[in-house]
């Protein structure tokens, strides 16, 4: 049996052998202290080298995609941009004949609108009617008036100066156009009359102011002519012209009684494009001339 002297020195030994170990391990953690310092430096630097080799890499990836991204968009910013210059010219492209249609339709309202009424009928009513009458397949056929010539034969004032003035003067406000002087093409002397010399007045009248004349003739000066009956449906020429003669100038509005020194007469011939004689009479009579009946 042990004793308590055998229990001390037992003790004593592994006391003893406790402090060699500590004496031990505190040399090995003091030789190891300096190798994992500089361990820990080394995985730090390490640590440190990977992070900023990591940041400069992204870095760089990130100013790559910048500029793809950038590139990106400025091509599609041009795509967008040429698909909207494409757009727009095919726009104006489809605009122009909308506006030259609508341009066209706007002067011919203006047309429409200061147009004679005379002509306006023409064009919308006595055209179509005579083209379906005489069977013309060709638009150019249908017969239409070209000018209206009025004639005023002043051989009796061949000597008075101031006379065939004031006759000009009265054609002119009749026709709404500045009438010319007519003059003889040769001397005759049974007539006393030497070449140069005036022997007359004329007006030829076309477009709108040959219709405003026609439709004022028809519709206000010949209802205005004494016991009239109507004009003479003979006076025709055979080659589609037809010529009507008034005794006076006094049956036109415009002419103030008072301020007519002599009456005159006046021819009015009326060339139209007709070939025959039946077109003409059929054009005048569809215009409104007032033939005689029966």
């Amino acid at each position: 049996m042990a004793t308590k002297k055998d229990i001390e020195t037992v003790t004593e030994a592994v006391e003893a052998a406790a402090e060699t170990v500590v004496e031990e391990v505190k040399k090995v953690a003091k030789k190891a202290a300096p190798k994992a310092a500089e361990a820990a430096e080394a995985v730090e630097k390490a640590v440190k080298k990977t992070a900023k080799a990591a940041a400069e890499t992204a870095e760089k990836a990130a100013e790559a995609v910048t500029e793809v991204a950038a590139e990106t968009v400025a091509k599609a910013a041009g795509a967008v941009k040429e698909a909207a210059a494409k757009v727009e010219k095919k726009a104006e492209a489809a605009a122009k004949p909308a506006a030259k249609k609508a341009k066209g339709a706007q002067a011919d309202m203006k047309k429409l609108e200061g147009m004679p009424r005379l002509k306006k009928r023409y064009l919308d009513e006595i055209a179509p009617a005579l083209k379906t009458k005489f069977g013309y397949e060709n638009v150019m056929q249908i017969p239409y008036l070209e000018k209206v010539v009025i004639n005023m034969g002043l051989g009796t004032d061949k000597d008075n100066p101031k006379g065939i003035e004031a006759a000009i003067k009265e054609l002119s406000t009749i026709a709404g156009q500045k009438a010319v002087a007519t003059r003889a093409k040769k001397s005759v002397a049974n007539f006393k009359v030497r070449e140069g010399m005036t022997i007359g007045a004329k007006v030829t009248l076309r477009g709108d102011r040959m219709y405003y004349f026609v439709d004022k003739l028809f519709n206000i000066v010949l209802p205005r002519v004494r016991d009239f009956r109507g004009v003479s449906d003979k006076a025709f020429d055979g080659r589609g012209n037809y010529a009507l003669g008034l005794k006076e100038q006094l049956i036109f509005p415009e002419i103030n009684y008072d301020d007519v020194d002599k009456v005159r007469g006046m021819n009015i011939v009326f060339v139209t494009s007709a070939n025959t004689d039946e077109e003409c009479k059929e054009l005048l009579t569809q215009l409104g001339i007032p033939f005689v009946q029966g």
